[in-house]
């Protein structure tokens, strides 16, 4: 489960974005993986990401926010474990 915080530039929480997740792995033949999050709480979205295979991951956060602004952040995810 991936869980992301919406705020704007003066920390207020950002409510009803459409936020989708993306995530990539720097291995020859992999594709990335794509899940969407929804509205869990103010300004919080969560969503379930399937890590097809251990080791370390770019996350990329896409949103649609309301007001017609895209966002797009990365984070780095390190050893990503099988289970």
């Amino acid at each position: 489960t991936v869980a992301v915080t919406l705020t704007g530039a003066a920390g207020a929480r950002v409510n009803g974005a459409r936020v989708r997740i993306e995530g990539d792995m720097a291995h020859p033949g992999m594709g990335p993986v794509f899940a969407d999050a929804r509205q869990v709480g103010p300004g919080l979205y969560s969503g379930v990401l399937d890590f097809t295979m251990p080791g370390d991951w770019a996350l990329v956060v896409h949103a649609a926010l309301p007001n017609g602004g895209q966002l797009e952040k990365q984070v780095n995810v390190k050893g990503v474990e099988a289970r």
